[in-house]
This record gives C-alpha cells, structure tokens and sequence, in this order.
C-alpha cells in the first residue's frame, strides 16, 4: 500500500455516469505528478487530498495508483484554496469569484463559507441570497461525500448515489440501514436487485419476510410501469419467486400478509385472482364508482329543447352536422357522463366548439382540460379559451406529507361542465384525482382517440370504460370533406382499418421515400431535415420538423438519432458552452424534452427583460431549447415553446433529454407541422399497427416515412395490443348489476 498527500493539479478523465477519475496529484514529499485513478466523483481540482492505494502498470498509460480510500485536507495555501474553489465544487463560486474571496478572506475563507455565511456579502458581487446558496452548496457537498463512501461501498453507482442523495438528504444513511429495498420503492431506476444487493450486504437475510414482501410490491409496481393495475396471482408467485429465487410458497405466504395489512388487496376477477397493490386498488374501486355516479344522476333542462339550440347553431355558424356529429352533442348535454371517440378528421374540435356554446348560451360554466401541456395549449388554441392540463386543473400542489391535489373532496371544481381532450393519455391513478373533484350533476364530457397508444401509466381508462358498454359512448367515424383533403387523415384511417396507406399521390401530404439500409435511412433524413424540407416549404428543421422513432436504441432510434442530429443541427463551437450527464451532451441552443412531470419547478414569462408572468409545473413532453448554461452557477436555461423560461440545476438535468427525436409514445397528446419516422425492421410486439397510427396523427402539415416498404405493411398487418391487466371494465359491468339487482 502506498500513502500520498498533495494537491490534485488536473482532472484528466472522469466519467460522469459511474464517478470514475483520472487525475494528476503534486505529491507533497517530492513535488512531483502523480496519476491516481478511481471511483472519486467529488474529486475537485485544486483540492488537497490523502490517499490510500497500490501502484500498477497501466499497458498505454504506465505508471499509476489504483485508489482504496481518498479522504479531503484542506488546502494549506492561499493558491491551493484558489483552485479548490474555483474547481466548480461550490454553487454559485466561479474563477473570479474565488478570487475575490480568498484576497478579502485568505485562508479562513472555508470557515467563514461554514461557520459565518453572512459575512460572504461582505465581497462585492455577492449577495444575502447567493451567500446562502454558496453556504448551502459547500454544506452539501460535505454531507454527500459521506453519503457517496457509504453507498459505493456497497455497490451503489455514482448517478443513483445522486439520486438517493436529493431524496434523503443527509438522513440517506440511516433510512437505507433501517430498510434497505426504500430504494426500489422510492428512487427511480434502482430496482429490486440493486437494493438487494444491499441489503444483503448489510445483513438481511435471503428467505426474510421482509425481503421478499418486498419483492413482491417490487414486481407488482414493475408491472404498474408496464402499464398493468394488477397481476394474476399465479403470474406475480411465478415472477416474485423467479426474482427472489425463495419457494413459491414464501411468496404466497407473504402475499397473505401483505393483504393482512392491506398493503395489496386480492380478488377474483372472471377466471383468475387479481393482485393489486393499494393505491391501484383504490384507484380503479374510486374511478369505477365516481363514473357511475356521475353518469346516474339526473341532469334538468326543464323546458329547453336541445334540437332547436343545435338547429340555430348550425343555421348561425353555416354548416350542418352529420348524424353521429348531432348525437355527440346532443349525449354530452343530456347525460351525466358522455365518452366521444373518433380518429383524425372526424369532427371531434367542432363537437367541443359546439358544446361549449350551447353550455354558454344557457349561462353554464365550461372547464377544459387534457393530460399534457402541449395538448392542453392546442385545446386552448382551437376553442380560443382557457385549457388547462388535469393537474393544474386539480390544483397540484406540495404540503409537509408530499404532493397531493389541492381540488377534490371537500374543494371540488365549481362547474357546470367538464370537457377533458386526450382521453387516452389518462391513467388511473390521474383519473380517479379528477373523479374526486368532480360533483354529482357536472357533465362530464371524455374525448379521445381509443386507437391511439395507451397511457404511460398504469391502466386503460378509455378502452374500459368503453368496453364496459355502461357509460355512454358515441363513436364518430365519417371523415369530413375539408378533412377527405389529407392524406394523413385518410392514410391514418386506412392504417387503423388494417389498410396500406397510399403513398406518394400526388399533390398530398404523405410521403415515402423508399430506403433499405439503416445508414442509408439516415442519410436520407439528414438530407431531407436540412436541405429538401427547407428549401420545398421553408420548413425550420428546429422548430417545425419532429422525428418519431418506434426505438430507442440502434442505428435509427432515437439515442442515435439525438446525437447524429444534434452534431448536424447545432455543432460545436467556441460560443457554445456545454453539460454532459447520463453520458448526454448538452449545447447551448439544443433542442430538449421534458421527460417527467415536476409539478414545483418555476416558470417565467418574460417581455423586454421584464418578468410579466410566473407559475410552478414543467411536464413530460414539454418541448424547449436550451439558451445558457452557466457552469459558475451550474445551471442550464431552458426556454419551452410557450415562452416559458425555466432554470434548471445541473442536478435536475435528468429531468431533460434531447429533443431532435423523440419515441411515438413520448409524442402523445402534441402535433407537429412535419413529422418524419424513419422505418427499418424491429420487433413485432413493437412494430404495430397502433403505433403507426399514433405517429402518422402527430402531423398537423407533412408526413414522411422513410425506410422499407414491407416494414410498412408489416406493421398495417400487425394488430398486437399487449395485453394490460385492468379490471376497471369487469368493475363497472359488476358494481352496475349489483345496482339494479
């Protein structure tokens, strides 16, 4: 073993996923440059260190030390705290800031930043709220150096030490000691393995009750991010035991007493018995009977006649209504609950704009509503009123116990009528909160494209309810002469119909550009972003052309894509500072998504400089680009597409991913002028007709597929819709018989 002291002079590598460092110590005995490599993500330059580790011969770069143990000294000279603080260890202190601070404070300046962060004002530039930040950011980074040591040592990699870190604070370590598998239940993207890599490392037991109660909620919320509200008993047993490698009847036993304690809840639903967890459980239970509340209660129009309001309408705007037009307004007035569904060119924007003025001309109140902010502003944009996305609808909010609806129970939504848009992007967990809110004798009206792709989260809350046959539904189906113009509406209902789109008629809107090989497939999109579409229709290749890929990995998926479309889009430059996590690179004036709903995040809108309007929410799909990163105060400014300007911490940047080319279901519930989807093979449960459909409906102008033909009709002939364990429909169809028994 060998023991080195000195000042790290250079940081030469460091990998920002997995923490490991390469880097140039000055040994303090001799002066000399050391290389030292290891798993040491804090390591900052400038930093006085000792460590503790072996010397080896690496084959390329020679001599080394493999580092066991690396504890921080702090910094004997003024010029060694210089570059410790200038490192970007420190939020909110740069180069010339640490300069300031060490001429007026010398080398008590560590201790004033810890002990006494008021007198940090006493430099120019800074003031009480950055002085709190710089003592703030300092206070962490000691607390997350303790936290990191512990969570490495027992396998933990750098990102997700990070992640526990946000979430626990500096009581990581006790909560991970006192139960360990919080980690799969609570911190994204560790699962059960990895927590239990832990827990056993820490003494858990393999046959535990506790261990495998544990991975039996593991597996049941695995399956909720499938999409699943329950697993069959016979299939949870089968993977929890798989996943615990325990006899399958500790995990029966353990399913026992986890209903015991009403952690999860069994039933018998048609030929098997369903395992939920509570919060699905209560979810679908609390959907099922708000539904029928709703749509049972008797809605008065005394002596009104609906069919002369409409006839007036149609004689005021000039048009006339097709019969399944008139049976969706008509429903929607008269019953509790209406379900409108329809694909593309049906009509389903003029029924909203129809009802909303019948419901006004009698003096009703009109909410609207959709599941996303881009669907929400589209909604807003096409009946020039307000429309909210559900969760600033329901008021989202954050108490002492967590985030919670401020809008339900006991302060429901003073309205007379609720419309919701996007129906199919609803899950049962979002739904069951609007139910909530909602009282008996306020219409409901749900539209929606049932053969769209399902909800990201768990539950199939439109198919279901309209599969139920209990709530009424009216299924709009003709396609309207301005609409019979497209051939994106037409393309997009012969796909739905299990029909090839035609391709290239002239003068359309829906092209193909045949191309068989995946570099060829690229090379051909780069030409058509950057040369043919801008020249054929001043298209922007930023702002108006989106990419939707059926993947993710592999030459044409959408990790390739990003980064092939980010280094022809927006290159490098001088001008152009950048940011890389999660082994993503991100430029000053890059094209980004929000990937995740944060509802506490604060927007601007801003005029002349000026601030004329903020709020708290960014969520997932929300599109923007990057205006600034500023690495001083470790922060990326992002600006969406509504003129929303929000700041990100270098923290948060897991909350974004570029945006050059998105997955189809991540585009859900937006519409872009140009879309372009590039096709080669993939697999068939991927491969479908419903995705497809989904990808084609996001253009509003142009859509462009490129790639193999077959490919193409593969996917027209491919109707796989995985199976989603719901039980909301066979709830309905129960509670209602039960009803009128």
């Amino acid at each position: 073993m060998v023991e080195i002291t000195g000042v790290i002079e250079e940081i030469v590598f460091r990998n920002e996923e997995n923490g490991f460092t390469v880097m140039e110590i000055r040994n303090d005995e001799d002066r000399g440059l050391v290389t030292a490599v290891g798993s040491l993500p804090f390591a900052n330059q400038g930093e006085k260190v000792r460590i503790v580790g072996e010397w080896t011969m690496h084959p390329d770069y020679g001599q080394q030390i493999k580092i066991y143990n690396m504890e921080s000294v702090v910094p004997a000279t003024l010029d060694g705290l210089e570059k410790y603080l200038s490192s970007g260890l420190i939020k909110g202190v740069g180069p010339a800031t640490a300069k300031k601070l060490i001429e007026h404070f010398g080398m008590d300046v560590l201790s004033i930043i810890e002990f006494r962060p008021d007198r940090l004002t006493e430099v120019d530039g800074i003031g009480p709220a950055r002085a709190e930040m710089i003592a703030a950011s300092y206070a962490q980074h000691r607390e997350l150096r303790e936290v990191m040591i512990f969570l490495q040592s027992h396998g933990i990699t750098t990102a997700y030490a990070v992640k526990i870190y946000k979430i626990y604070g500096n009581h990581a370590i006790a909560l991970i000691k006192e139960n360990p598998y919080r980690l799969a239940d609570e911190v994204e993207g560790i699962g059960f393995k990895m927590a239990d890599r832990v827990a056993r490392n820490i003494g858990v037991a393999f046959d535990s009750p506790y261990r495998i109660a544990s991975g039996v909620k593991y597996v049941l919320s695995h399956a909720a991010a499938d999409g699943h509200t329950y697993l069959p008993k016979d299939i949870l047993v089968e993977r929890a035991s798989e996943l615990l490698g325990v006899d399958r009847s500790l995990v029966e036993n353990a399913i026992v007493s986890l209903a015991v304690h009403q952690a999860v809840f069994a039933e018998e639903i048609e030929d098997h018995t369903a395992v939920y967890l509570a919060a699905f459980y209560y979810a679908e239970v609390g959907v099922c009977r708000r539904l029928l509340e709703l749509s049972l209660t008797d809605i008065e129009w005394g002596m009104i006649n609906i069919e002369d309001m409409l006839r007036n309408f149609q004689k005021k705007e000039k048009m006339l209504f097709a019969h399944k037009q008139r049976e969706a307004v008509i429903e929607a007035m008269l019953n509790g609950v209406t379900v409108i569904t329809g694909g593309p060119g049906t009509g389903k924007t003029t029924i909203i704009n129809c009802i909303i003025k019948l419901m006004e001309q009698q003096g009703m109140t009109v909410v609207l509503a959709a599941p996303t902010g881009r669907a929400a502003k589209r909604m807003a944009e096409t009946t020039g009123r307000e429309a909210k996305t559900i969760h600033r609808l329901l008021e989202y909010s954050y108490g002492e116990n967590g985030p919670y609806f401020q809008k339900n129970e006991d302060n429901p939504i003073l309205a007379d009528a609720i419309i919701i848009d996007e129906m199919s992007m609803v899950d049962v967990l979002l739904m069951n909160n609007l139910l909530k809110a909602i009282i008996p004798g306020t219409r409901l009206v749900l539209v929606g494209d049932v053969d769209q792709l399902p909800s990201v989260g768990p539950g199939n809350v439109l198919r279901d309810i309209i599969s139920s046959g209990i709530i009424k539904v009216v299924y709009l189906t003709e396609i309207f002469r301005q609409a019979q113009e497209s051939m994106i509406v037409l393309n997009a209902h012969r796909i739905n119909q299990g029909h090839m789109p035609y391709l290239n008629i002239k003068g359309g809107d829906f092209f193909f550009d045949k191309r068989e090989k995946p570099d060829v497939i690229l090379d051909t999109m780069f030409d058509l972003i950057c040369r043919r579409l801008p020249g054929f229709g001043s298209y922007d290749p930023m702002k108006d052309m989106q990419v939707l890929s059926p993947m993710r990995k592999g030459a044409i998926g959408v990790n390739n894509l990003n980064v092939e479309l980010q280094r022809i889009l927006n290159p490098p430059s001088g001008q152009k500072r950048e940011k890389t996590l999660r082994g993503i690179l991100f430029r000053e004036g890059d094209k980004v998504m929000q990937i995740k709903n944060n509802y506490r995040t604060v927007w601007r809108k801003k005029m002349d400089g000026f601030v004329i309007e903020e709020g708290e929410g960014v969520f997932n799909g929300d599109i923007g680009y990057i205006q600034s990163i500023d690495n001083e105060e470790q922060s990326v400014v992002v600006l969406f597409d509504d003129d929303k300007e929000v700041v990100y911490d270098f923290t948060q940047l897991d909350e974004l991913d570029l945006a050059y080319a998105i997955s189809v279901h991540k585009s859900q519930g937006s519409e872009f002028p140009v879309v372009i989807i590039p096709l080669a093979w993939g697999p068939p449960m991927l491969m479908t007709r419903n995705l497809l459909y989904t990808a084609v409906t996001r253009a509003m102008e142009m859509v462009i597929i490129v790639g193999r033909e077959r490919v193409i009709e593969a996917m027209v002939r491919n109707n796989y819709i995985e199976k989603r364990y719901s039980g909301l429909s066979h709830r309905f169809r129960k509670v209602f018989v039960a009803m009128n028994q």
